[in-house]
């Protein structure tokens, strides 16, 4: 029943789905937490941007940031991200769109974990001589990171599911493999029940296993 998936690199695809997951969600953060620290900075033009970064960026499909990384910035700018290939060029660019896609809603859900921290502790580091950068690095994102471990388990989820849109720049992950497939055997429902699965176990482990972290390292109020 499955000698059709001879000449397929289905492991393959899914490493590539894996890869664009890690390296979107390490970048994802680090920008997410830097945006957070900009809305809810005392600068005016810092939490300017911030927000309307995150405003404008969440509300753009992710479908036309993706082909436009692709159409803009390499075909049209000439940005290739140090790479000399075009299948890592293309790699590169979807990793640069989910990041930039995905740290808009990393950024509000930390955001939302600042806000849970009262206001008593920050006025207490302030009275105590720390500035701003040192009161939101010690005080107050350890406790914002444990109480939103389980909005940013979501987040990564989704993440995961939309590396599929990567096979619209050619990018070779689960979901290019499995619309080729589709085109050259007659086997849509079973395909599409292996890539489903496939898809369920990389995404309901992480969810249990951040559901359990969240738990453990939640802050009791």
């Amino acid at each position: 029943m499955f000698d059709f998936l001879e000449g397929y690199n289905l492991l393959g695809a899914f490493w590539v789905t894996v890869q664009l997951t890690f390296y979107s969600a390490v970048g994802a953060l680090i920008w997410g937490t830097v945006l957070a620290a900009m809305r809810v900075s005392p600068v005016p033009l810092m939490r300017g941007f911030g927000t309307a970064y995150v405003n404008v960026v969440r509300n753009i499909p992710l479908t036309v940031i993706i082909v436009f990384t692709s159409l803009g910035l390499f075909q049209t700018l000439g940005v290739t991200l140090g790479a000399d290939k075009f299948t890592t060029i293309n790699f590169r660019l979807a990793v640069l769109g989910l990041i930039a896609y995905t740290s808009s809603f990393v950024c509000e859900a930390l955001r939302s974990g600042i806000n849970t921290v009262p206001v008593g502790q920050t006025e207490a580091a302030r009275a105590i001589g720390l500035n701003f950068p040192q009161v939101l690095r010690l005080i107050v994102l350890p406790q914002a990171f444990r109480s939103v471990v389980g909005p940013l388990a979501n987040v990564l989820i989704a993440l995961t599911k939309n590396t599929t849109v990567a096979a619209a720049i050619g990018v070779a992950e689960a979901a290019a493999l499995m619309r080729e497939m589709i085109e050259n055997e007659a086997q849509l429902i079973l395909i599409s029940a292996i890539f489903a699965f496939g898809f369920i176990c990389l995404t309901l482990p992480t969810g249990l296993f951040l559901g359990w972290v969240s738990k453990k390292v939640s802050v009791k109020r």
